[in-house]
């Protein structure tokens, strides 16, 4: 859509006028978050932007979800920090969405509104006995070790059973086997929470099943996930070779990628290999295919899971997708455990006044536009609301595929500027960063900042060098909020 002369004067004047800022927010301090702030920020010189998180602490799956013993991935929030000394942004922390502030009150201050909150809830399986204690989601035992404030509580009980077993065969997945057979000593030096470490310590794990519903060539890991667990220390792999097996529809698969190659390769590999090539093998893993969850069963008299009923799956070709879907064989087996982890995905929740697909766990867009039905006709979308990761595409990715997503969904909002699609919405006066004061104000909210985040940073910092780790994780919301307000 071409911009006529009075609308390209009318767009100048209220994107280059100091006095009046395009007032933008990002509703979520993680990987997506940011990225979208640096992209934003870049592109215009006019924008004010500000992130809001409802943790007291910056930087999202970096911080929780990346494993402790992968420094190298979180080496990304230095490039973070420098962000944050842009005297452009700002930094909000315990502001929740939906509680401190709605998404109708964000709208109202900000121009623009960017929600890039990801996933903070779990996909659940819905077959008998998922509540049984000892069933845990991926998240909440990543949470846990990465000491989330939220899940300082969960302690998994690891001294009770020697078997674990994984449903799923993702990189999730694989962190909570390797976490949990892996030598306590290997994860001293990292920034693993202590009370974790302390339950490693402890542990009586001896043997992890990974379950996935597919096969090898579908194994959802990525090659350097598979290296690294297949190569610990004392860990004999099972896997068994008749499960390699390749079908025509699975040579056609490995074709087009070439990462299942590398995955499908490794796996054949060390299903070749004997025992003998091991030296002290205290523990094992095992990855066991086709077969899907039907049930949890109990123990005796107790509320307890002692285990796993699976099913027996065949593959069956995905017209709809050129994939193939694990089907249900009718035969059954049973695993015995005493822990369960369920790695079958993250979920991102709604809030009032957000189009929302239940199904699929993402607010309906249009690369990043929100859309106020399923149509994409301008005319469905909601002016200056964007959305950004997870709550955009899904749970899917690495922590770099959040900056591919955050330059389409600015490149959407950039495009909408310059077409013209949001000006009457950013002709108006809008307070942004003042009028998110004045509410956090009014309703009494102790708002964390960048400033009162490095305080968090400097003790944990300090505290890690006591034990030789490069930080020691605050795991408590009282004493993150104290120390910030000091």
């Amino acid at each position: 859509m071409a911009l006529s002369s009075l609308q390209k004067w009318f767009f100048r004047g209220i994107c280059s006028a100091s006095s009046k800022p395009l007032h933008v927010c990002v509703v979520g301090g993680g990987p997506a978050g940011f990225y979208t702030a640096e992209k934003m920020l870049k592109a215009h010189k006019e924008v004010q932007l500000d992130i809001i998180d409802r943790l007291p602490t910056p930087f999202g799956l970096v911080r929780s979800g990346v494993a402790p013993d992968h420094p190298e991935t979180k080496i990304v929030v230095n490039q973070f920090s420098r962000l944050a000394e842009n005297e452009r942004f700002s930094f909000f922390g315990n502001v929740s969405l939906g509680t401190s502030v709605s998404l109708s009150e964000l709208c109202d201050i900000y121009h623009v509104v960017v929600l890039a909150y990801g996933a903070e809830s779990d996909r659940i399986l819905g077959i008998p006995g998922e509540d049984l204690n000892g069933i845990h989601s991926a998240r909440e035992f990543v949470w846990w070790y990465n000491g989330h404030p939220d899940c300082k509580c969960v302690a998994p009980e690891l001294k009770t059973t020697d078997t674990a077993v994984v449903l799923g065969q993702g990189n999730v997945a694989l962190d909570i086997a390797r976490i949990l057979l892996q030598d306590p000593a290997e994860l001293e030096r990292t920034d693993i929470a202590e009370h974790a470490l302390a339950s490693l310590r402890e542990s009586s794990i001896r043997k992890v099943y990974l379950v996935g519903r597919r096969g090898p060539v579908q194994a959802a890991c990525t090659a350097k996930e598979l290296r690294e667990i297949l190569s610990l220390k004392h860990v004999q792999v099972h896997i068994q070779e008749a499960d390699l097996v390749k079908s025509p529809l699975d040579e056609e698969e490995l074709k087009r990628s070439r990462i299942q190659r590398r995955v499908y390769d490794l796996l054949s590999k060390i299903a070749s290999s004997q025992p003998s090539d091991h030296v002290s093998c205290e523990r094992d893993l095992h990855f066991v295919f086709f077969r899907r969850p039907a049930s949890f069963l109990p123990c005796n008299d107790a509320n307890k899971v002692c285990r796993v009923r699976l099913e027996k799956t065949f593959l069956k070709e995905n017209g709809a997708t050129g994939r193939q879907s694990a089907v249900g064989s009718g035969e059954f087996e049973e695993l015995e455990c005493g822990l369960v982890f369920k790695s079958i995905g993250y979920k991102s929740l709604p809030v009032d006044g957000l189009p929302f697909n239940d199904q699929k766990g993402i607010v309906p867009n249009d690369r990043g536009r929100v859309l106020s039905n399923a149509g994409k006709e301008p005319s469905n979308f909601v002016p200056g609301l964007y959305v950004v990761g997870w709550l955009k595409r899904g749970p899917t990715g690495i922590i770099a595929t959040n900056l591919y997503c955050a330059e389409e969904t600015v490149g959407s909002i950039t495009e909408d500027l310059q077409q013209g699609a949001l000006h009457p919405h950013i002709s108006l006066d809008k307070p942004g960063r003042d009028g998110l004061l004045h509410i956090l104000q009014d309703k009494n909210i102790r708002f964390v900042s960048f400033k009162d985040w490095e305080k968090i940073n400097t003790k944990e910092i300090n505290d890690g060098k006591l034990k030789s780790k490069p930080r020691e994780k605050i795991t408590s919301w009282e004493e993150l909020q104290e120390i910030a307000t000091q």
